[in-house]
């Protein structure tokens, strides 16, 4: 028997498999369209296409608890889902066949917790990197906000512009959980950096709150003085209203209701 550190060595003298196709160049010969034998051209070979696929999606930093999700696996038929999740599905569908990189329209997918928002946006993201190649990145809110105030500390060897550069220069960059964190000055001119500078840019962005799209406490709204003593706390609240009607320009908006599924389906397997 060999030994574990035998199979290794065997493995790394052992020839790279190279792809029958394209013989390990990266690129084949394909019909130019006249489809005569001389008529031809060449393009990139799949096997570079699966490698930058793999490399991207790497880079996403998309969580291990969402490298599961695909839009093929988001479930909207089961017993008692609410239509909105089937419309959403069929949005996030339709988003990925229509993408336009020069358009720049993303999507502001608001709902509670369990309705599947994430899902939705990861879904999306994996199936352009897996499809067409396009750069994507996560970030959980809480987690990126973090990231840039740790970069001012003096003994971290990250700048704050290390941070954000791939936040601004991804072709599409999903902010997860827009508004978790505790509104402050500070908060309120990062956000406004990040989504003035891809708005500007005409990147697209993909954003997932649990906050009821209203406006700020103390903006006139059509809510009666009863509703609108009891209400909670909104998008306007947690972003300011300046940059929830920037949203409104960058985003097309997608509405999940419904109690949590995820509750549901765990029920359920237990009947």
């Amino acid at each position: 028997m060999a030994s574990d550190l035998e199979k290794v060595i065997r493995a790394i003298k052992a020839p790279a498999e190279v792809c029958p196709v394209c013989g390990g160049t990266g690129w084949k010969t394909v019909p130019a369209g006249s489809g005569t034998h001389t008529d031809r051209r060449v393009t990139r070979c799949d096997c570079q296409l699966r490698a930058r696929s793999h490399s991207l999606l790497v880079a996403a930093r998309i969580p291990r608890r969402y490298e599961h999700c695909e839009l093929a696996s988001y479930a909207p038929d089961f017993p008692g889902a609410h239509p909105s999740l089937g419309l959403a599905h069929l949005t996030a569908s339709r988003f990925v066949e229509e993408y336009d990189p020069r358009d720049g329209t993303g999507l502001l997918i608001i709902g509670k917790i369990g309705t599947g928002k994430t899902h939705l946006a990861v879904g999306i993201i994996k199936e352009l990197i897996l499809t067409r190649g396009i750069s994507c990145l996560f970030y959980d809110y809480r987690e990126l906000l973090k990231e840039i105030q740790n970069s001012y500390n003096a003994t971290v060897q990250t700048t704050e512009l290390d941070v954000l550069r791939p936040v601004f220069e991804t072709d599409v960059l999903v902010l997860d959980e827009l508004g978790a964190v505790k509104p402050t000055e500070w908060v309120w001119d990062t956000v406004s950096l990040i989504l003035n500078s891809r708005y500007n840019d005409n990147r697209t962005t993909i954003i997932t709150t649990n906050f009821e799209d209203q406006p700020a406490a103390g903006v006139s709204t059509s809510l009666s003085p009863a509703r609108a003593a009891t209400r909670g706390e909104t998008l306007g609240d947690r972003i300011g209203e300046r940059m929830r009607s920037r949203l409104h320009e960058m985003c097309r908006i997608v509405t999940l209701d419904g109690a949590d599924f995820r509750q549901k389906l765990r029920s359920a397997s237990y009947r």
